[in-house]
């Protein structure tokens, strides 16, 4: 963590590998994603074989933090995706810290906004490739 850098919890992602497909499926990412319907926000992350992501994300649980200034945040580190914007106006990088994936988020939209957003699928994560 950078001292100049101020670091919100925002959710913790678990990857699964138990073949379930169900959940906001993005062809993009090769991934299922399903909310924990409980108070805390907990995601699981279910991959196809083709995925293109990390191997770290697929396999290891990660934590994200929102950060008030991504491009400083991820100065001098490890990137292992992005930095992109998954979704309109959520833009998102994963460094690998010492083989955990760390995502770490800049955005201006709130948790409602960007929950609705996730879910309707507004956002490259969830666009055709083609499109």
């Amino acid at each position: 963590m950078k001292v100049n850098i101020n670091y919100l919890f925002h959710h913790f992602g678990i990857p699964l590998q138990d073949g379930v497909q169900e959940g906001i499926y993005s062809a993009n990412a090769g991934m299922y994603t399903t909310d924990n319907p409980g108070k805390f926000r907990v995601q699981w992350h279910r991959f196809t074989e083709d995925s293109p992501l990390h191997p770290l994300l697929k396999t290891v649980p990660h934590v994200a933090f929102k950060v008030d200034d991504l491009q400083q945040a991820i100065e001098g580190e490890e990137v292992i995706l992005g930095p992109y914007e998954p979704i309109d106006g959520y833009f998102v990088a994963v460094i690998n810290d010492a083989g955990v994936p760390i995502e770490l988020i800049q955005t201006g939209l709130s948790d409602e906004e960007l929950w609705g957003r996730a879910r309707s699928g507004q956002g490259s994560l969830y666009r055709d490739a083609g499109k």
